[in-house]
């Protein structure tokens, strides 16, 4: 007789299944939403806007900028390969801009020189203008007699103090890269080769688009182009790092992917001999487009890394029929409704279980495991309707063939455990043993976590970076100091003071260099005291006496020294104008809740422990050390992981409780503990270390060791059915979860790990559950 849930329960699940499609298919009306930026996996500075606003600074390079340096073949001509790059690179349509020969406005340029002769005076000339400047005087006196020293924009009539040389040569850049002027680009040289610098900009963010792969496209034929005029190329970019990572994670995905339904493919063709069972894979087809469907509605968007892991989704989602089928080895009359009604509380709990352990992700600060569980949870209630409501229905009046031989062999292994446990000197020894090896493998574990390991770099993009570094003498670090002052003049004060305290570290060697506001403008109270104090000076014509002596007129200096005074102070928004200021450009963040803000960058360091000295120069000065950051936040993480896993264990407890009573309860959590404290062993033993995601690994762990163990507790329609059931849904879900543990991604790899020794050891003690003799009794157990 069929009952009317066996009517409306399929019905139900393709109109809401239909629903979820449609969603998916309007969320995809401008391309499917994926990203692949990893700054999207790490939690965010915080509700602090200036500081958002300075990370974004410092990020929207990484993410939009190219650079290439290019040398050409010995005896041609130096810039014609870059030149030549740089119209292939507009012609593309990839860039928003790209800029490889300078125009420098000369008369612009110097007009801002003149304007900001005091403004933009480095520190140093500053004081010694102010505390000794006869010593100044002769300096610039040696200079004038030397014409090869004393060349500048602005002629020496028109600045005959020499101030905005001094100004001029503030401005240029540090390291090897210098201006050509006959080619008008900027060049570098080591090694005896020229190399030539190209910058470009995406069109917008790299990592959100399907830029990155059309970009990569591009630089293999540019490659091939400047290769055959024997030039030489290197690039470095966010854009690469991003079709780098999306062309792995897609491979990787499709790697995993096909692995794992090619083996479950031939269990369910071994274990189940009819070709309707390949049907098992809708729930997981299902569970996948239903997990991203979630994803995409919840965070607006779906990461690469979680596109991978949810392949793995793959061999869990398929354990629901799995276990339903998997009945058909002890019930030699096995039809599909029947079956389902049998086994429902079972799947029922597990899904519980499951989902337990995969919300718990979701409490963490890290939106990578985050999306994770939304991604999974959503992936197990989607696969868990469509066996529960859907499966059955194509499987009336169908009846799989169970393989005798993997009967037997369940058979035989629960047997072999009978003898064992009937021996029990053997077995309190066999404990013992097993607890001394399993104490010596947790001492083993080693405790790591670091942002590198959501990375797999591929060695030529990090070899060409660090080339360019080298050549450049550009090396950017993500740590930066964030400066905050009442007002704009006390902010170039202060920053001046951590100028002052990293320049100890630059003669150390602990820093290659910096960029600071206050090494392009100084406070306006400062610019107008010094014009005062020049303007002062003009009365006592002996300091000045080493440029009368080379017959400057006296009386052209002191119409330059009382001019001082008139100077207008040049604000930091006025220095910043020009293509002269570039350098500096991105480090004024503005005036924001009353405060002027800005930043201090870093190249090259060396020594990152020496940059929380450094913080205390000033007061309101910040080190933002972003990766520091979020390795410790890995650390404290950890605790919370454990506490999360706790968590889980006294949710799973509560709901064992509820539906089995207590002594299935201890049972049945007996497995999971057991399969935790053997996986990290084999961790240890395996020299793998303990990280933030193997721990979340262990947590899944959690759920499907408690799955196994209620099947075997429960033992519908026999012991040796049930372990057939465990055994088809293990060899699934090792096969996707192995398959990810050889992920090129380090923490993807050590999740993958952690979980398939975690889901082997569920296997090897989930048949050591034992019903309890009233429960084994009881029908439901036995038949």
């Amino acid at each position: 007789m069929r009952l009317p849930t066996e009517r409306w329960l399929p019905r139900l699940f393709k109109l809401g299944f239909l629903l979820i499609l449609c969603i998916g298919a309007w969320q995809c009306r401008d391309g499917w939403p994926v990203s692949a930026n990893l700054m999207d996996l790490v939690p965010q500075a915080g509700t602090d806007a200036t500081r958002q606003l300075a990370e974004a600074r410092i990020q929207e390079p990484l993410s939009r900028q190219l650079i290439a340096l290019v040398a050409a073949r010995p005896g041609s001509d130096s810039a014609a390969p870059a030149r030549r790059l740089a119209q292939r690179w507009t012609d593309s349509g990839l860039f928003s801009t790209v800029q490889m020969e300078l125009a420098v406005d000369l008369a612009a340029l110097r007009a801002q020189l003149v304007a900001g002769r005091l403004a933009m005076l480095p520190a140093a000339d500053r004081r010694q203008l102010e505390t000794d400047p006869a010593s100044y005087a002769q300096r610039r006196a040696r200079e004038l007699s030397d014409p090869f020293s004393s060349s500048g924009l602005v002629p020496a009539d028109q600045d005959w103090l020499g101030l905005t040389r001094r100004a001029e040569q503030a401005l240029h850049p540090g390291g090897a890269v210098q201006y050509d002027i006959r080619t008008g680009t900027l060049q570098a040289e080591q090694a005896g080769k020229r190399w030539v610098l190209v910058r470009a900009e995406t069109q917008g963010n790299a990592f959100d688009s399907n830029a990155p792969q059309r970009i990569a496209a591009q630089l293999e034929q540019d490659r091939r182009v400047l290769d055959a005029d024997g030039a030489e190329l290197l690039v470095a970019g966010g854009p690469l790092y991003a079709a780098a990572g999306r062309a792995q994670a897609v491979a990787e995905s499709s790697s995993i992917g096909t692995g794992a339904t090619i083996g479950i493919v031939l269990v369910l063709l071994l274990a189940l001999r009819r070709a309707r069972a390949l049907l098992a894979f809708v729930p997981v087809a299902v569970g996948l487009v239903t997990g991203a469907v979630a994803c995409v509605a919840v965070f607006g968007s779906i990461h690469l890394l979680t596109l991978v892991i949810g392949t793995s989704l793959i061999g869990v989602a398929v354990d629901f029929p799995m276990h339903w089928l998997g009945k058909s080895y002890g019930m030699a009359n096995w039809q599909a409704w029947p079956a389902l009604r049998r086994v429902l509380p079972g799947l029922t709990i597990s899904l519980a279980a499951s989902l337990v352990g995969y919300i718990a992700l979701a409490f963490t600060p890290f939106p990578a495991l985050t999306q994770t569980a939304v991604f999974s949870a959503a992936g197990l209630l989607g696969a868990y309707a469509c066996t529960v409501c859907q499966l059955p229905a194509w499987m009336k009046n169908w009846r799989p063939r169970p393989w005798q031989p993997l009967l037997r062999f369940a058979q035989a292994a629960l047997n072999a455990r009978e003898r064992v446990a009937s021996r029990r000197g053997v077995l309190w020894l066999g404990g013992l043993a097993l607890a001394a090896v399993t104490v010596g493998g947790v001492s083993r574990l080693g405790i790591q976590d670091d942002l590198r390991q959501w990375l797999s770099l591929p060695a030529p993009l990090v070899q060409q970076a660090r080339q360019i570094g080298e050549i450049t003498g550009f090396v950017p670090t993500s740590q930066f100091f964030l400066v905050r002052a009442p007002d704009t003049d006390e902010l170039l004060r202060r920053q001046a003071r951590v100028s002052q305290a990293l320049d100890g570290l630059v003669e150390r060697g602990d820093l290659a260099s910096y960029s600071a506001l206050s090494q392009l403008v100084s406070p306006a109270a400062d610019q107008k005291a010094l014009g005062r104090h020049l303007a002062a000076s003009a009365g006592r014509p002996e300091v000045w006496k080493p440029l009368t002596d080379l017959g400057i007129p006296y009386e052209a200096l002191r119409r330059e020294l009382q001019a001082m005074d008139k100077l207008a102070p040049l604000s930091i928004d006025e220095a910043l104008q020009g293509q002269q200021a570039e350098r500096w450009r991105p480090l004024w963040l503005g005036t924001h809740g009353g405060e002027a803000a800005g930043m201090v960058t870093l190249l090259g360091l060396r020594n990152a422990s020496a940059l929380d000295a450094v913080a205390q120069a000033a007061p309101g000065v910040t080190l933002v050390d972003r990766s520091g950051e979020l390795n410790r936040m890995f650390a404290a993480t950890r605790i919370e992981a454990a506490e999360l896993k706790l968590l889980s264990y006294v949710a799973a407890a509560v709901l064992l409780l509820l539906t089995l009573g207590r002594a299935a309860t201890w049972r049945i959590l007996a497995v999971p503990l057991a399969a935790t404290a053997c996986s990290l062993a084999a961790l240890g033993y395996l020299g793998q270390p303990l990280t933030l995601f193997s721990l979340f690994g262990l947590l899944l762990v959690s759920a499907i060791g408690v799955d196994y163990a209620i099947f075997m507790y429960e033992r519908v329609a026999g012991a040796p059915a049930s372990l057939v059931g465990i055994l088809l849904s293990a060899a699934t879900t090792l096969l996707s979860f192995g398959l990810l543990g050889l992920s090129h991604t380090p923490a993807l790899a050590n999740f993958g790990l952690a979980v398939a020794l975690g889901v082997a050891f569920s296997l090897l003690w989930a048949p050591w559950i034992r019903a309890p003799q009233a429960a084994a009794q009881h029908p439901s157990f036995n038949n």
